[in-house]
C-alpha cells in the first residue's frame, strides 16, 4: 500500500474525536430520554387536566437523587466492582439496573401513584450514580484542552434525549400508551450502553492518585464556596428559564405547541449549542461566552416578564425560544469549569459535591417556584427572578476569573521553575 493510500485508510484525528466522544454522547441521550420523559412531560399533561401549580413543583422530587449524588459518591471512588475497570463498572451495572426498574415501571399504568414515583425515583438513583462515574471517568482520562468537547458531546447528548423523552413520546402517548413509551427509553437506554462498553479506559487514564479516605461531607467544607456559587446559578437559572412552559399554559398557548416550543424544539436548539459553545469556549473563552449567554438570558427573562403584564403568547414563546437559545450557551463553559475544580484524587466525590450539592441547595427554589408564581402572578415573579439571577451570574463569573486568574499563575511560575 502506497503512502497516500495509507493515508485515506487511516482515521483522521477528527474522525478519531468523534469515535472518543460517542459513549458520552451516548450515555447523556440515556439520561436526557429518561429524565425528560418521567419529570419534565408531567407537569404539562397534570397542568391541562387542572392541577394546581403549587402541587406540580413536588414532581421536582423525582430528580432528588441527582443533587444527592454526594451521600453516595464516595463508594464508587473507592469501591471497584469485578469484571470491568473501575469507572466502567460503575456506569454499566447502574445503566443496567436502571433498565430493568423501567422494564419494570412499563407494567405500572394502573399501579398507584406512590409506587410509580418510587420506581422513577429508584431509576433517576441509577442515573445519578451512573452520571457520577462518567464525570469522574471524564476528569481521569480526558485532557483539560479536550474537555470544552466532551461536555459539548454530554449536553449534545442529553438535549437530543431530551427531544425523545420530552418531546416525542409525551406528544405520541395518546397513541402508543404507558407500556410502550416506557419500553422505549428502557430500550434507548439499552443501545446506548454499547460503546461506552469498548471505552479504553485503563490506557487513557490521566495518572490520577489513589483516592483518599476523607469523608464526602469533610470536602465539602473545602469546596463551600463553589458549591455556593453553583447553587444560586442553578437555582437562579431554573426560576427564570425553567418554568416557562407554565407560563406559556396559562398564557393560552395550546398544549401541542407548548410542547413543541419547550419540548422538542428547546432541546434542539440545546443540542446545537451545544455543539456549537464548545468551540466559542475554545476559541473565545469561558468567560466571554457566559457573559453574553448570561445577557441574553437576561433580555429573555425581560421580554417573558413584558409577554405575562399584556397576555401576549406569541411575544411569550419568542422569549421562551430566544431564552432556551442563550441559555444553551452556558452549559458548555459550566460545566468544562466544574471539571477543572474537580481535579484531584476523588472526583467522582468531588463533582458530586459540586454539582450535586448544589443541585440540592437548589432544589426549594425549584420545588417553591411554581407556587410562588402562582401566588403573586406571573409579572412579578419574573420582575422578582432577573436580580437573583444577575445576582448569580455575577457570583459566578467571578469564580471563574478566580480560577482562571489562578490557573495563570501557576503557569508562569511553572515556566520560571524550568528556565
Amino acid at each position: 500500500m502506497s503512502a497516500s493510500e495509507s493515508a485515506l485508510a487511516r482515521p483522521s484525528p477528527a474522525f478519531r474525536l468523534r469515535l472518543r466522544l460517542a459513549p458520552f454522547f451516548c450515555l447523556s441521550v440515556t439520561f436526557g430520554a429518561t429524565l425528560g420523559f418521567l419529570a419534565s412531560g408531567a407537569p404539562l399533561i397534570l397542568r391541562v387536566r387542572g392541577v394546581e401549580l403549587a402541587d406540580l413543583g413536588l414532581l421536582q422530587l423525582i430528580n432528588l437523587p441527582v443533587g444527592l449524588t454526594f451521600l453516595w459518591a464516595r463508594p464508587v471512588d473507592r469501591l471497584r466492582l469485578p469484571g470491568l475497570p473501575h469507572r466502567l463498572g460503575w456506569i454499566v451495572s447502574m445503566q443496567g439496573l436502571g433498565i430493568a426498574l423501567l422494564a419494570t415501571l412499563s407494567f405500572g399504568e394502573a399501579w398507584p401513584l406512590s409506587a410509580l414515583f418510587g420506581l422513577a425515583l429508584a431509576t433517576c438513583f441509577c442515573l445519578a450514580t451512573m452520571d457520577v462515574a462518567l464525570e469522574a471517568l471524564v476528569v481521569e482520562t480526558v485532557g483539560p484542552e479536550r474537555r470544552p468537547y466532551v461536555t459539548s458531546a454530554k449536553l449534545g447528548g442529553a438535549s437530543l434525549g431530551g427531544i425523545v423523552g420530552a418531546g416525542v413520546l409525551v406528544a405520541a402517548y395518546d397513541r402508543i400508551g404507558w407500556q410502550a413509551a416506557v419500553l422505549t427509553v428502557a430500550g434507548l437506554n439499552a443501545l446506548c450502553l454499547l460503546p461506552i462498553l469498548f471505552y479504553p479506559e485503563a490506557r487513557l487514564r490521566l495518572g490520577a492518585a489513589a483516592a483518599e479516605r476523607r469523608l464526602g461531607l469533610g470536602r465539602l467544607r473545602i469546596l463551600a464556596g463553589r458549591v455556593i456559587v453553583l447553587g444560586l446559578y442553578f437555582a437562579a437559572l431554573f426560576t427564570l428559564t425553567s418554568v416557562n412552559s407554565l407560563a406559556l399554559i396559562d398564557l393560552g398557548v395550546p398544549l401541542a405547541q407548548v410542547g413543541l416550543v419547550t419540548g422538542s424544539l428547546a432541546a434542539g436548539i440545546n443540542l446545537v449549542m451545544a455543539l456549537v459553545s464548545g468551540v466559542l469556549v475554545r476559541r473565545f473563552g469561558l468567560v466571554p461566552v457566559v457573559t453574553i449567554s448570561a445577557l441574553g438570558v437576561a433580555a429573555a427573562g425581560l421580554a417573558m416578564l413584558a409577554a405575562c403584564a399584556i397576555g401576549s403568547g406569541g411575544l411569550g414563546i419568542a422569549a421562551a425560544v430566544f431564552g432556551t437559545l442563550c441559555a444553551g450557551g452556558l452549559g458548555v463553559p459550566v460545566f468544562t469549569m466544574i471539571y477543572r475544580w474537580a481535579e484531584g484524587p476523588q472526583p467522582a466525590t468531588d463533582y458530586a459535591l459540586l454539582f450535586g450539592a448544589a443541585f440540592f441547595a437548589a432544589m426549594p427554589l425549584r420545588v417553591a417556584a411554581p407556587a410562588l408564581a402562582g401566588a403573586v402572578g406571573w409579572p412579578l415573579y419574573f420582575a422578582l427572578c432577573l436580580p437573583f439571577y444577575g445576582l448569580a451570574v455575577a457570583l459566578l463569573r467571578g469564580a471563574f476569573l478566580r480560577t482562571l486568574d489562578a490557573d495563570r499563575a501557576a503557569a508562569k511560575a511553572a515556566a520560571k521553575a524550568v528556565a
